[in-house]
């Protein structure tokens, strides 16, 4: 149904088909929200806005987790500098943690050399996916974000038929192409019954380092004119900053002032109705 929220337990249809795809929830846990950043291609920067949005979710006080579903090209780990292996037992897995309490779970926590590739068929990477959901010990979460797979086959798909995702940000960059990029994530959420939260431009600008204008070298923002296009919201322009691309190859991200990325935040916030002095 096109009102469908994805959780099963409170819905009074007889979707049994669909709710057998809906992975068991995670035992002991407790997850408000959970946000999923995808995009119809790689290469735009999902992985970082998803690192930037928990970030500054984490700096405001929110309990934040990561689910890194992009098992083939893992990268979350990385950004933050966190090496330490999953720890677990035989049917749990404890999320390793950032420097400001992010929990993660990414395949990269689990090999012994972050560099082997992961040489899986779909139904191996779905049935990880739905693992790294559903048996992992995530405690009190205010909100998850998944940093989904690029593109929108099969794993995207397994992802939002198993993990009931309440929202998306869609990615983008401002090339020619974009809108036929965007229109495949759009198409993708909307016959998975998913509500996009909005469209967010990364690598939009940068700021010339001696005059502090600013430059578009891919072409000018596209981001008004594709949202309007295809009847999203339009959240925000995100620029590159080779100091914050420093950082990140570091595994700093935290270190980054994630200010910038406020306005997808407190899209973010409203759209999950979480007030912080509620919870």
């Amino acid at each position: 149904m096109s009102s469908c929220d994805h959780n099963c337990d409170s819905c009074s249809q007889s979707c049994d088909k669909n709710k057998s795809l809906l992975a068991k929830a995670p035992k002991d846990s407790k997850i408000k929200k959970i946000i999923g950043v995808v995009s119809g291609k790689g290469g735009v920067g999902k992985s970082l806005v998803t690192s930037l949005l928990a970030t500054q979710f984490a700096k405001e006080g929110y309990k934040v987790g990561i689910l890194d579903s992009d098992i083939t090209g893992p990268s979350i780990p990385k950004s933050f500098g966190v090496t330490e292996e999953i720890k677990g037992t035989e049917d749990t897995m404890y999320p390793s943690v950032s420097k400001l309490g992010i929990k993660m779970i990414s395949i990269n926590l689990l090999l012994q050399d972050e560099e082997t590739p992961v040489l899986w068929r779909g139904p191996v990477i779905g049935g990880a996916i739905k693992q790294f959901y559903s048996d992992t010990c995530w405690g009190d979460i205010d909100y998850l974000f998944v940093d989904m797979p690029p593109g929108t086959g099969d794993v995207a798909l397994t992802v939002f038929q198993s993990i009931p995702v309440d929202g998306v940000i869609i990615v983008s960059t401002p090339q020619d192409l974009v809108k036929m990029i965007v229109g495949k994530a759009v198409s993708m959420c909307n016959q998975m019954n998913v509500k996009i939260i909005g469209l967010v431009e990364n690598m939009s600008y940068m700021n010339c380092p001696c005059c502090n204008e600013k430059i578009y070298p891919f072409g000018p923002s596209k981001l008004d004119e594709v949202a309007f296009h295809y009847d999203i919201l339009p959240i925000q322009n995100l620029p590159i900053n080779p100091e914050n691309a420093k950082l990140v190859d570091e595994g700093r991200i935290e270190d980054i002032d994630t200010n910038f990325i406020k306005p997808t935040v407190d899209v973010i916030k409203k759209f999950g109705k979480l007030n912080r002095d509620l919870l």
